[in-house]
């Protein structure tokens, strides 16, 4: 893409157009022309004041080219122009995921459809994508899942990811230990042990945010510990029903809330063998939607947001 367009859709990079910050820039929205009229996009533009971020704008690009999917956000193009260098994304209008933790209008149907847009982004991508190289994208957050007006959820914020060959030989990268504490596997982060299963980990603190309607940085602001340890302090005392959100506890299909449980605490394991495949995550909460389906149909109730059968 030109400069100039880049330049334009956004005002000049306007800080009225400043909605964020990614791993290697600010990130702004824009109106890109778009034959007879405009279609909104956001743009993330890589700081070179500190001689950083050129890797991760790189790796970011690189998967967003190689690796399309309908769960990781959409690549509307890119510059590399007069030293500027931006990525153009598809815009999700509803934002980050975290910002709708605590939201109870985000009824539990909507919030195991979301889990499962974003254990099929990861499926997609641990598999490989169709290729021999997997990713491992290594800062899976609530902020990284972005959500389109239909709630559908997309996979976003690649530079900190790792394309590898991994084989079944060796299934692991030492590696010097990145990501967002508090989702962080503590495995790798003790050990540099970078594997498939630290995703799984950080996916497995996503699911619990999702659960008890609150982030893991809320949960260390008032318990002084991230969400990990207490969900385990939690689930060792046999008390996991205190952790369930109770603006949406009454909807919740007691077999499709036991199912989500189980899958999310097996992701937790300290040990990274223990933890599930994306494919079994996948399973699992397709079976807890196919529950809590069956439960409302029963009780006659009409449910539009079921997407997934």
């Amino acid at each position: 893409m030109l400069l100039e367009d880049i330049k334009q859709a956004t005002q000049n990079f306007h800080n009225d157009n400043w909605i964020g910050r990614g791993g290697f820039g600010k990130v702004y929205k824009g109106n890109l022309q778009d034959g007879d009229g405009f279609k909104t996009i956001v743009a993330k533009r890589l700081d070179t004041r500190f001689g950083q971020g050129e890797q991760q704008f790189l790796c970011e690009l690189q998967i967003l080219l190689e690796y399309k999917h309908e769960n990781v956000i959409g690549l509307v193009g890119y510059c590399d122009e007069n030293d500027e260098k931006v990525i153009v994304y598809e815009y999700a209008s509803r934002g980050s995921l975290d910002r709708y933790l605590n939201d109870f209008s985000l009824t539990w149907v909507k919030r195991l459809n979301i889990c499962i847009d974003v254990a099929r982004a990861l499926d997609f991508l641990h598999g490989g994508g169709g290729k021999q190289a997997k990713v491992i994208h290594r800062d899976i957050k609530s902020d990284n899942i972005l959500l389109n007006h239909d709630w559908k959820a997309k996979l976003a914020d690649f530079g900190l990811s790792l394309i590898s060959p991994l084989t079944h030989e060796t299934d692991y990268v030492i590696d010097h230990a990145c990501g967002t504490l508090g989702y962080l596997d503590p495995g790798y982060r003790k050990s540099g042990f970078l594997t498939i299963e630290s995703d799984i980990y950080s996916f497995g603190v996503v699911l619990f945010e999702m659960l008890c309607g609150r982030s893991t940085f809320i949960t260390h602001k008032h318990e002084g510990h991230y969400l990990s340890y207490f969900i385990r302090n939690k689930f060792d005392k046999g008390k996991q029903d205190e952790v369930v959100f109770q603006q949406i506890r009454e909807q919740m299909e007691p077999k499709s809330l036991i199912t989500f449980q189980k899958i999310a605490y097996r992701c937790l394991h300290h040990e990274r063998e223990e933890r599930p495949t994306t494919k079994e995550v996948l399973m699992q909460l397709k079976k807890a939607l196919a529950l809590q389906v069956s439960y409302l149909n029963y009780r006659g109730e009409q449910n539009t947001e079921i997407t997934e059968p």
